[in-house]
């Protein structure tokens, strides 16, 4: 084993030659093994918004308007601009590379094999885990909708393990928790305590995925219609009654230090809704796994990401402006249906909006939990392609054309920790993962040879980031420097005896080291890469989609980096006992 054979690149004919598209574009009668085109530019547009308007803004925004105030309007608006240049990114890549896998493809054919495992390991994260955390949003949307309409499941079915646990031994208020675990039946001496609604419809969803796309389409498309048509609403009639009552100044709330501001909290405050905001649009790349199933994927693909991502960023911005303008930020913490919530009698008091609200938001959630669902099978069935996989993940249904038993295997993976895992762990675990595989994407990009326009196929733009990029980091540099002169003094210092929280022991040394070490790490890689621009003349929209990823990874903590290390060893240990062996590019001659 050598470094050589651990980056060895997998090589995809490209776009550039006519033939590409022909050759992935076979038909189920020529190949039983191929999967049905039957996605068009609106389809795709649609899946990109099924995906990021979802839990992101029916569920996390509540935590992330409670970190950052009105001024998390500023964090929505940095992660759309950062996930736009790793849009331009995924479709130069799905144009060039029109076949499943999303970023792991990507990867194998920029970076390498141990790389490409990395971003295929991590993606699970980001859609199997990730569909974990939607699976109990929808729970508490479906719990509470029935609740209203007087159908009343037991509380211990209603929630998690760990989330009634916590709240017993914290002392928590959350009433139905404490009554979870005080009446939950014991199984032995375990009580026995899930959240039966999210695993009821985690089998509902894997058994729609395994039928087929076409019907996955036509449920999707109809999801997501009905709700860009009741977040509309919620946008209009939110903000009339903003206006109309004169809430303002919810927009402006006081500070700490008894100053009207529009960031409460500070910009730290905005930064520690990170994981809260970004998980709302990590969606967006799953329209990349569907390569295999567009009807012209070097068109179409692109246009679906940038698509759905300019409008949805739309859509969180506006849906930020009225939550905080209905209601004092402040009131959002633990809020777990925002949307709803503002509409409750002690805010807007409107109760047709709040129930409409919340069978709006199962409507979605649902929608999520179908892209996200189609998505994992068909990165493992890419990985088992190379050889990284069991044959197994491979197998097409005769009938149905899906990745039938990968599909079976990813109800398995996201239904059985819905028994032990909670909301939150999930959350900060997925965002991380995510933003790890947009890094690599964009810099994968970087070490693509330009091409030649085509018609009809998409083509990134090429911006000589020579002189621009070197000159964006200075000017960002100089701005931290004028407007923060202490910025640089607090990333660089690492005496904590006089941090309160570090005397009462309420944060070790890591958890206040770990945001410090991320920032220098972040501006080493930021003037690595601006010297790399210069010497190469590397595209500026890659390079901007590096380094926007990076600076939101700073806001994870050292949890975050904990979790996400760990997995990432447990994949690097299968990788070098299974994957590293049967790759198939193990077995081609040298």
């Amino acid at each position: 084993m050598n470094l050589k054979t651990i980056l060895r690149k997998k090589s995809f004919p490209l776009s550039d030659q006519n033939s590409t598209l022909a050759s992935y574009s076979e038909s189920s009668d020529q190949n039983p093994s191929s999967m049905k085109r039957v996605l068009s530019v609106r389809d795709l547009t649609f899946f990109g918004i099924a995906a990021i308007i979802g839990a992101g803004s029916f569920s996390s925004l509540g935590g992330a308007v409670f970190s950052g105030g009105p001024g998390v309007v500023f964090l929505f608006i940095l992660t759309g601009i950062a996930c736009a240049f790793t849009a331009y990114c995924y479709a130069e890549f799905a144009s060039r590379i029109p076949i499943a896998g999303s970023a792991y493809t990507y990867a194998y054919a920029s970076f390498g094999e141990l790389f490409a495992w990395i971003i295929g390991w991590a993606l699970i994260m980001e859609y199997s885990i990730g569909n974990i955390y939607v699976a109990f949003s929808w729970s508490d949307y479906a719990t509470s909708l029935m609740h209203t309409l007087n159908i009343n499941i037991p509380d211990y079915l209603t929630c998690s393990y760990l989330e009634a646990k916590k709240a017993f031994e914290n002392g928590a208020s959350n009433k139905e928790l404490l009554s979870a675990w005080q009446t939950a039946p014991l199984l032995g001496n375990f009580k026995l305590i899930f959240d039966l609604p999210a695993v009821l419809i985690n089998i509902l969803i894997t058994t729609l995925v395994y039928i087929g796309t076409k019907e996955s389409r036509n449920f999707s498309n109809a999801m997501v219609l009905l709700k860009l048509i009741i977040v509309g609403l919620v946008i209009c009639v939110g903000g009339y009654l903003i206006f109309s009552k004169g809430l303002m100044y919810n927009w402006t709330p006081v500070n700490q230090e008894g100053l009207k501001s529009f960031m409460p909290n500070g910009f730290g405050g905005v930064m520690l809704a990170v994981s809260g905001v970004f998980f709302a649009y990590i969606g967006f790349d799953a329209v990349s796994v569907l390569a295999e199933e567009s009807k012209n994927p070097q068109r179409d693909l692109p246009r679906g990401m940038i698509y759905s991502l300019i409008l949805c960023t739309v859509i969180y911005i506006l849906l930020t402006l009225v939550l905080t303008g209905a209601v004092n930020y402040t009131h959002f913490d633990g809020v777990g249906d925002p949307l709803a919530f503002i509409f409750e009698p002690q805010n807007l008091n409107i109760g047709w909006m709040q129930l409409l609200v919340a069978v709006c938001a199962i409507i979605a959630m649902t929608s999520v939990l179908l892209v996200f669902q189609m998505g994992q099978p068909r990165i493992w069935m890419s990985m088992s392609r190379d050889g990284l996989m069991p044959k197994k993940f491979q197998t097409i249904h005769p009938k149905f054309k899906t990745p039938s038993y990968a599909t079976v295997i990813t109800g398995f993976v996201v239904g059985i920790p819905i028994f032990f895992t909670d909301k939150t762990f999930v959350l900060d675990f997925t965002s991380i993962a995510t933003l790890f595989a947009f890094v690599l994407v964009c810099g994968g990009v970087l070490l693509l040879p330009r091409r030649p326009k085509a018609k009809g196929r998409f083509s990134m733009p090429y911006i000589n980031g020579k002189y621009i990029f070197p000159m964006i980091i200075l000017s960002t540099l100089s701005g931290f420097y004028f407007i923060n002169p202490s910025y640089f003094t607090e990333i660089t210092s690492f005496d904590f005896t006089k941090n309160a929280d570090y005397i009462n022991l309420k944060a070790s040394f890591m958890d206040l080291a770990t945001p410090k070490i991320s920032h220098i790490l972040f501006w080493i890689i930021c003037m690595t890469l601006s010297v790399l621009a210069f010497i190469k003349n590397y595209s500026l929209i890659p390079l901007l989609g590096v380094a926007t990823c990076l600076y939101l990874l700073t806001g994870m903590s050292k949890s975050n980096w904990a979790w996400f290390m760990a997995w990432l060893a447990i994949g690097l240990i299968i990788y070098f006992i299974y994957g590293y062996k049967n790759s198939v590019l193990a077995k081609k001659p040298a």
